[in-house]
């Protein structure tokens, strides 16, 4: 059988897997990385995101260090206002209900913005999101919601940049090479069986990383896990996280940790392939609900769309759309808020209706109860607060009283034509069950003990996220957790 000696292996080669791969690498360690798709698709789901990462900082002179090349116009311009540690860490005790781990939270947030500004050391740019963070008032970009900068060119960008720095330094990738086993022999793991043009064969290494993803794109395990009707969900991102390297750690006997039940699902285009399109990327989403209502199959709202910033609600009311009759929803927009419709909506590939009068865009809404969708139009209408401001840059309370579901911010009539409605149902994006792990990114067994030569990063660690997280967080894990994984193996390799 064929070997191959590396200090360290990288299963995976997205945002965590890369990190790994150059912290490993700075160390002193020889690194190979296996990717199971081939080139063309590499980066797993981070070359489907946005790019857009949570950071803490403290002012100006922060994001200064992280978008060196920051304009004073821009700076002139811009009210970058800060996002605390004790923000970032009251966001993530709240959008989880306080069950995160308190231990990994800590590293999360307090090696945000280091880990960040070390990245862009290795050659990673970033630049501040005025698409879709920030709003215009009085003459200044105002950003909120704890987002604040991505990298340049998205999810395809960063993937392009990491993946330039850790050639540059002589780390290898092996496309089109799926990882089936771990080499462990009751002591330590030693290397990964893998298959490579249909061919199996050995890998020795001193350690390995597992950071490879979650399970969201296999059917069987998300409706082992997450229940019944998952299977029918659309996977927002690539179609070879399936599991495997949580599956390699449990053979070997890995703890098992975190939201099993659980995971990143937002609302998606109705008529989206299975999986993700990377010439479409992230722009089947419809995240700009907020300022919509959201109606099902029955004509029926059946969700506060403004309970929160989109930020905090948009990875788990996918669910929410999932568990609708027929797995669907229309968002409603009339003219007074198309003005703050999100990129996204301006797509070719989209199923969207439009009419001049109510009635006639309620029979234009496909599969919706029209009768009851004109009765549902009529009670909101009279339950919005007018006398509240509208202000979409706040949680402005102007709301509705006296309704089943009330809508808690942003609150409009829907009386102004042309009405506009998007078909929208549930798309996964990534599992919140993995692994469970040590700060130093070590992969702990059943009798919570390290397994020897086992590290784990990103989508596959569980224990971080419950029912739902802050958005821009998932990258932000995969660098943080990555960077401690690749070096804690490195370390290990010298022992």
């Amino acid at each position: 059988m064929a070997t191959s000696q590396a200090d360290v292996i990288i299963v995976g080669a997205g945002n965590a897997a890369f990190c790994a791969a150059l912290a490993a690498q700075e160390q002193g360690a020889s690194v190979l990385m296996l990717e199971a798709a081939p080139e063309e698709e590499t980066g797993g789901n981070s070359r489907f995101t946005a790019g857009s990462v949570r950071v803490v900082y403290n002012g100006v002179d922060d994001i200064k260090r992280l978008v060196p090349d920051l304009t004073e116009q821009e700076i002139a311009t811009t009210d970058f206002g800060t996002y605390t540690r004790e923000q970032f860490f009251d966001d993530m005790a709240r959008v989880t209900q306080n069950r995160a781990d308190p231990d990994l939270v800590e590293l999360l947030v307090t090696r945000s913005f280091d880990t960040f500004c070390w990245m862009r050391d290795k050659g990673v740019r970033f630049i501040p999101i005025y698409g879709r963070q920030a709003f215009k008032i009085e003459g200044k970009f105002k950003f909120w919601g704890g987002l604040t900068v991505e990298a340049v060119g998205g999810g395809p960008g960063l993937i392009k940049m990491l993946t330039d720095a850790a050639t540059k330094r002589g780390i290898e990738i092996r496309y089109s090479t799926r990882a089936l086993s771990l080499l462990y022999d009751g002591v330590r793991v030693g290397g990964v069986r893998i298959r490579q043009d249909g061919v199996e064969n050995e890998l020795r290494s001193k350690s390995v990383v597992l950071a490879c993803g979650g399970f969201e794109s296999n059917s069987e395990w998300r409706t082992r896990y997450l229940g019944p009707g998952w299977d029918l969900a659309k996977v927002r991102g690539t179609r070879f996280n399936t599991g495997d390297g949580i599956r390699m750690a449990l053979e070997i006997g890995a703890s098992p940790c975190g939201n099993w039940s659980g995971c990143h699902a937002v609302q998606w285009e109705m008529n989206a392939p299975e999986f993700g399109d990377l010439a479409v990327g992230d722009q089947f989403q419809k995240h700009s609900y907020p300022f919509a209502i959201l109606v099902n199959a029955t004509g029926k709202r059946f969700v506060d769309e403004g309970a929160d910033f989109r930020n905090y609600t948009y990875a788990k009311y996918g669910r929410v759309v999932l568990e609708q009759p027929g797995q669907f929803a229309w968002q409603i927009f009339d003219q007074k808020v198309k003005h703050l419709q999100r990129d996204e909506y301006k797509i070719r590939q989209i199923t969207k209706v439009a009419a001049n009068t109510i009635e006639e865009f309620a029979h234009k809404l496909d599969g919706v109860n029209a009768e009851q969708f004109l009765k549902t139009i009529t009670e909101y209408n009279k339950a919005v607060r007018r006398d509240i401001a509208f202000n979409p840059n706040i949680k402005d309370g102007r709301r509705t009283e006296r309704l089943a579901i009330n809508k808690s911010n942003w609150a409009n009539t829907i009386d102004q034509p042309p009405f506009e409605g998007y078909a929208v149902t549930c798309g996964l994006t990534f599992t919140f069950g993995g692994v469970r792990i040590t700060a130093k990114g070590e992969v702990l067994n059943t009798d919570y003990q390290p397994i020897r030569g086992l590290y784990a990063a990103g989508e596959l660690v569980g224990g971080l996220f419950y029912f739902n997280y802050p958005g821009g967080s998932g990258l932000t894990s995969g660098a943080v957790f990555g960077r401690i994984a690749g070096a804690s193996a490195a370390r290990a390799g010298k022992n």
